[in-house]
C-alpha cells in the first residue's frame, strides 16, 4: 500500500481527499436542502439521518491523508543517507494517537446520532461537562501528534531530496506545503514520484 500512495499522480491523491469527499458532501447538502425546502411538514430527524453520514466522509478523508503520511515518512526511510538518524519510533507511536482518537470520536458521534434520534432526549449537563473535560485536553494534545507528524513528514522528505541531515530551516517550506494539504501535493507528490523512480 505504501508504494501505491508513492508512485500515485498527485492529482489522483487531491481526487481521492478532497475532490470525492467534497463532492459527496455537495450532493448531501443539496439533498437535505431540497427537503426541507419543499416538505410542508420537514421533519428535523431526516437532516440526522444525513448526518450519519458525516464520520463515514470524515473516515475516508483521515484514512488517505494520514495513509500517505505513512507512506512518505515511512516508506522513504530506505533513502535516508546511513549518517542521518530519524526518530522513526517516535514518528509511529505519535502516529497512531490521533488515528485511535479520531475513530473514537467518530464512534462517538455514531452513537450519540443513534441515541439521540431513538430517545428524543437532550443528554445531561454533567455528562457534557465530563465530555467536555476529556476531550478537550485529548484533542489538543491529537493535535500535537498530527503536527509532530507533519514535521516528521517533512523532515524526512527533505532529508531524502538533499541526502544529507536537515534543520527545519531547511525543510519549512515543505512543513507549510504538507500542512495546507491540497495546495502542498501538486508540488510534494511529483517530487516524491521522481524520487521512487530513482
Amino acid at each position: 500500500m505504501t508504494e501505491k500512495f508513492l508512485k500515485a499522480k498527485h492529482w489522483q491523491l487531491f481526487l481521492l481527499t478532497f475532490g470525492i469527499p467534497m463532492g459527496f458532501q455537495f450532493i448531501m447538502m443539496g439533498s437535505m436542502i431540497s427537503n426541507i425546502g419543499t416538505s410542508t411538514n420537514s421533519d428535523p430527524t431526516i437532516m440526522f439521518n444525513y448526518m450519519k453520514l458525516f464520520p463515514i466522509i470524515m473516515l475516508v478523508f483521515m484514512g488517505i491523508f494520514f495513509g500517505w503520511f505513512w507512506s512518505v515518512a515511512i516508506g522513504l526511510q530506505s533513502k535516508v543517507p546511513e549518517s542521518v538518524k530519524m526518530k522513526v519510533k517516535k514518528f509511529k507511536v505519535f502516529f497512531f494517537i490521533p488515528m485511535v482518537y479520531m475513530l473514537l470520536i467518530t464512534l462517538f458521534m455514531l452513537i450519540s446520532m443513534n441515541g439521540l434520534m431513538t430517545n428524543g432526549t437532550e443528554p445531561s449537563g454533567a455528562l457534557i461537562g465530563i465530555l467536555f473535560t476529556i476531550i478537550v485536553p485529548l484533542h489538543l494534545f491529537s493535535m500535537f501528534c498530527i503536527f509532530y507528524s507533519l514535521y516528521f513528514v517533512a523532515k524526512t522528505f527533505k532529508t531524502v531530496e538533499l541526502q544529507r541531515e536537515v534543520s527545519f530551516s531547511d525543510f519549512v517550506g515543505e512543513f507549510f506545503l504538507i500542512w495546507f494539504y491540497p495546495i502542498g501535493i501538486w508540488f510534494i507528490q511529483p517530487k516524491i514520484n521522481k524520487m521512487i523512480e530513482k
